[in-house]
């Protein structure tokens, strides 16, 4: 294969994957509004803010518990010679399912971690043996996505999980309100590893002939170590802040952060979209040397992502009373949270497809700025809320300091990884061009004449023009030839060639 071949297999690689998974985020982005209007409406902002607290620590959990397996584990399958890959991927499940059982132990020892702010009732106790379905979940869908199987991540994660629990979260209300909708999250898990494991053993086969080898998972969970605290990390600046609503408010203020934050993360899945293709592109080239190869990696999906988010953010957020009142007339208030937290997933957009790379090259230095990006972001968010409390402001105002504090932190990060990587790779990494500009123009203007009508029709008709104008403008202004490979897919195209 050419270099120039190459080039163009991997792009189309990397389109194909991100087709693929886009579908996905619209399929997520269907079930997860269903949610949070059964939530809202039904359960409430306190049932909700509870919820939304305990789960936090469970999925921080299931973050350390994986290892950094989820962009690790491609890193080890490319390098395996000597065992087959099958044994590799259950090596991976164990050291997973030991830090698992780690982590579960801990917290059923220690409940009152998960449910800080209210009693214990019921199952509760039980809830962190999720951890184990979480772990085991991503290590299945890293291994599928090594063969570039993607479409297993986007039934699992788009189709299975949120699904479930929107249709469990309406059953279980009947059942109980106060325990409803855990009892749907915990559901939701054991739905989408069913749909992790099973395509997994279709494509890599039982481990046959397979022993564990606990020196080598010794070792593998310490090389891992920097890739599990990144990825921690990473999972950290999008869930601290509210961490931190719930040590200064009450869990119904948590509640209404928390849908704004579900809202706002909604852009961040067009990133995590490219995630199970871009990981296994980027160990390829730098595998084979070709530097040059990665930097247009980096720069050709992270125009894609910032171009794809920042549209969804103008959609989002300027309709923004609207789209939050859908799930209750009492969470309008968090409207300003929504903006602020849509600003930061644009902004992150350079930072994360930055650190895709930087965590096989120079993982020790991605992990500093992380840290740093993290330091900031605590230290500005308890800065802002003891500022906006001396000055007397309300609290749903208070509430949005650390909305406020998470674009800041994550400009700084952008701007020192994609530094960082350029210098590492000798080539420029920055996908931003001045298109950007003028297509957020249009949508605002289209937006604006969208808040001056009622808001049914704001959401029915303003929210689409938002993203029609916003687009029309990046397609003629923005996306060059090559861009619009991601929207090209011709009959019969044959998959990109593993090199």
């Amino acid at each position: 294969m050419t270099e120039a071949g190459a080039a163009n297999s991997d792009i189309a690689e990397l389109a194909k994957g991100g087709r693929t998974n886009m579908f996905g985020f619209v399929l997520r982005l269907a079930a997860r509004i269903p949610f949070l209007f059964i939530a809202g409406r039904l359960y409430g902002p306190d049932a909700l803010g509870r919820f939304a607290y305990a789960i936090l620590v469970i999925e921080f959990a299931a973050q350390l518990a994986t290892l950094g397996l989820k962009r690790g584990l491609a890193q080890q399958l490319s390098a395996a010679e000597d065992r087959p890959h099958v044994c590799v991927v259950w090596d991976g499940l164990l050291v997973a399912g030991f830090a698992s059982a780690i982590a579960v132990a801990i917290l059923m020892a220690v409940p009152q971690l998960m449910f800080p702010n209210s009693g214990l009732n019921g199952l509760d106790r039980l809830l962190p043996l999720v951890i184990v379905a979480l772990a085991w979940s991503d290590v299945s869908l890293a291994a599928l996505a090594y063969r570039h199987n993607v479409a297993a991540t986007v039934r699992a994660r788009a189709v299975i999980e949120p699904w479930t629990i929107s249709i469990a979260a309406g059953a279980l209300y009947f059942y109980s309100t106060r325990d409803g909708l855990i009892l749907s999250y915990v559901l939701s898990l054991i739905a989408a590893l069913i749909a992790s494991i099973v395509p997994l053993v279709r494509s890599y086969g039982w481990p046959r002939g397979w022993s564990p080898r606990p020196v080598a998972l010794f070792t593998l969970a310490r090389r891992n170590a920097p890739l599990a605290a990144a990825d921690a990390i990473e999972w950290a600046t999008r869930n601290v802040d509210r961490a931190i609503i719930g040590l200064f408010f009450s869990p119904s203020i948590v509640g209404i952060y928390w849908v704004a934050q579900q809202i706002a993360t909604l852009p961040q899945k067009l990133k995590t979209s490219f995630d199970p293709i871009l990981g296994p592109v980027i160990t390829q080239s730098l595998a084979e040397g070709d530097k040059a190869a990665v930097a247009a990696q980096v720069r050709q999906v992270g125009f894609w992502i910032i171009a794809a988010q920042a549209g969804i953010a103008l959609a989002l957020s300027i309709p923004g009373e609207a789209v939050m009142g859908l799930a209750g007339p009492q969470f309008v208030s968090g409207t300003g949270a929504l903006a602020f937290l849509m600003i930061a997933e644009v902004v992150a957009a350079t930072a994360v497809v930055s650190e895709s790379a930087l965590v096989y090259v120079a993982r020790h230095r991605n992990l500093m700025i992380s840290l740093a990006t993290i330091a900031i972001q605590i230290a500005l968010s308890f800065a802002l809320i003891l500022t906006f409390r001396a000055a007397g402001l309300p609290v749903n105002v208070q509430a949005v300091g650390p909305a406020i504090a998470l674009p800041l932190a994550l400009g700084f990060a952008a701007v020192m990884k994609a530094r960082l990587l350029s210098k590492l790779l000798d080539a420029p990494v920055s996908p931003w061009r001045w298109a950007l500009v003028w297509a957020v123009a249009a949508g605002t203007v289209v937006g604006w004449i969208a808040t001056q009508v009622p808001e049914w029709l704001e959401l029915i008709v303003g929210l689409p023009a938002i993203l029609l104008s916003y687009g029309a403008v990046i397609w003629m202004k923005g996306f060059t030839r090559e861009d619009r490979v991601l929207f090209r897919k011709k009959s019969g195209e044959p998959a990109a060639q593993a090199r």
